[in-house]
């Protein structure tokens, strides 16, 4: 992987051609559209998108997640559709419908054809092509959207076999609606499932661009496993801004999978350090619920992966304003929030406290509170919220912590610092559990094993950690079922999404080769988030 990502760092961005591409698409910007690498609104307004994927066309009774994704401070809505060759086809009156839903709720809706998944290595998927005539057919529904509607061509629209194939399609795409008149921002994803991690996409942007005539493009980069150092995010995220070429995150997750864990933290804090929109993914119903940002399309049930998102650093509550075609950002307010009362803690736990205070009034209207944490004469930002209460998680057990709130308007104006409230985490509870440890084979200088990690308490573990050691120097050189870091003897276990919960009473297994020398002792003692397990 490491050689493979190394290809990205080959490709050539030229800014002087980027910009003079998006000077000439001015002339015929309609609504949103792209002047010097910005997506713009209109009337010249920045706009970031700041929002989430909703699985639209595989639940079309779920539209009341509009409503819930933009009550929790979203701006952006992406909406998963099917032009037919996959999944059955959305039609034009349940796209129109989709689209008023959007306006109604005051959000942005970048909609995507997701049948071209993974083209080129999955038989079933559709081509950039056919998905390209879906839009053309929809043309009566899109004239007139182009404040509110950006067009993403197809989902991640080839895989990892021959991933140069990409550029040759997406060109012709992006002329065939152009041809046609649509006039619509035009959104478009990478190869390699999205991710683009042989850099196809990165070193054939330019070409790409100039194929727009009206300079109205903006691609879209998937963040997921490839993308688990900060080192891979910065340098992608800078290649394009620095060249002058639009980009957005369009999907990311954070959770660890059994390819890696990709750092959520530095794709949001870069994002919103350069201004680039994200839309994480996704909002409810992955047949993989760890990326669920609500359970059960229920806004009151966030995941942890939607707290994340919608109310931490960097995220959706703190970050989002409301595109000025709806009223967001009401240009020339330049007077503060009053003072947000000061918090209260409830529901104290080990790792987590709720957070409520009194309103703050506003002369346009409150936006949404910051919370921090104050500690050594500094501060230190670690939820937001569009409501007057937050939950913080991810706290340490036993650990004094000194919190305070600030409000913010749609125009940025911030509010002076509450008054802080005091909180002592409890103790961390026992996790009741037990661990099997067997080898199931064994060579010269290698064995595989398995570890069976059994729930024996009442209530589902979620998000594991599993810690055990070796005596005898041996190493683990490939697991499954999770994901190994190794220091020393000492290996550390995350969980793969499929092993991710526990149900109480039940088991996840987790196999692995390792490497040996002469002595094979199976390990002493295992950890379970920091508490010791029975072995079996």
């Amino acid at each position: 992987m490491t050689v493979l990502l190394g290809l990205v760092a080959l490709g050539v961005l030229s800014p002087a051609t980027a910009q003079a591409r998006t000077a000439s698409g001015d002339l015929a910007a309609t609504g949103l559209h792209i002047s010097d690498g910005r997506l713009l609104e209109g009337n010249g307004n920045d706009f970031v998108m700041r929002g989430v994927n909703h699985a639209h066309t595989w639940y079309p009774g779920e539209t009341q997640s509009l409503a819930d994704i933009k009550a929790l401070g979203a701006n952006t809505v992406r909406v998963v559709l099917a032009d037919g060759h996959r999944w059955s086809a959305n039609s034009p009156s349940d796209v129109a419908n989709v689209i008023s839903q959007c306006k109604a709720n005051r959000l942005i809706c970048v909609l995507e054809v997701h049948d071209t998944t993974g083209y080129g290595e999955d038989t079933a998927a559709g081509t950039l092509d056919q998905a390209a005539d879906y839009w053309i057919g929809l043309k009566d529904v899109l004239a007139g959207q182009e404040d509110y509607v950006v067009v993403n061509i197809g989902n991640e629209p080839w895989g990892n076999t021959d991933p140069a194939g990409w550029t040759a399609p997406t060109i012709a795409a992006i002329q065939k609606l152009r041809n046609a008149g649509l006039q619509h921002t035009i959104m478009v994803d990478a190869p390699n499932w999205g991710q683009d991690w042989q850099g196809v996409m990165r070193a054939n942007a330019q070409s790409v661009y100039a194929a727009d005539p009206t300079g109205n493009l903006i691609f879209s980069i998937h963040m997921y496993s490839v993308f688990d150092t900060a080192a891979e995010i910065t340098d992608y995220l800078h290649a394009f801004v620095d060249a002058g070429l639009p980009l957005l995150i369009g999907e990311f997750g954070g959770p660890a999978d059994q390819w890696g864990d990709p750092d959520e933290d530095t794709m949001m804090a870069t994002a919103q350090q350069l201004k680039l929109g994200y839309l994480a993914w996704s909002w409810s119903g992955n047949t993989d619920p760890i990326l669920d940002l609500a359970t059960d399309f229920d806004p009151s049930r966030l995941s942890s992966w939607g707290q994340r998102i919608f109310n931490g650093t960097n995220g959706i509550a703190q970050t989002a304003r409301e595109a000025t075609v709806y009223g967001g950002g009401t240009p020339g307010d330049t007077q503060a929030p009053s003072t947000p009362g000061t918090p209260t803690a409830s529901a104290v736990t080990a790792t987590s406290v709720t957070l409520g205070w009194s309103a703050a009034t506003d002369n346009v209207g409150v936006a949404g509170y910051d919370v921090v944490r104050i500690g050594g004469g500094s501060e230190s930002a670690v939820a937001a919220s569009t409501t007057n209460a937050v939950t913080v998680t991810g706290l340490t057990a036993g650990t004094a912590y000194s919190f305070a709130v600030y409000a913010r308007d749609a125009a940025g104006n911030r509010s002076a610092r509450s008054g802080t409230v005091n909180v002592t985490t409890g103790s961390a509870p026992a996790t009741p559990c037990s661990v099997g440890y067997r080898v199931v084979g064994e060579w010269p200088g290698g064995f595989q094993g398995d570890i069976t990690l059994r729930n024996t308490g009442t209530a589902a573990v979620t998000g594991w950690k599993l810690v055990f050691a070796f005596a005898d120097g041996q190493t683990v050189t490939n697991m499954w079922g999770g994901t190994a870091t190794q220091s020393g003897g000492t290996v550390s276990v995350a969980p793969a999404s499929y092993t991710s919960t526990i149900p109480a009473g039940g088991s996840v297994t987790v196999g692995f080769i390792g490497a040996k020398g002469a002595t094979n002792t199976a390990p002493a003692a295992f950890t379970l988030n920091g508490t010791t397990c029975a072995t079996t």
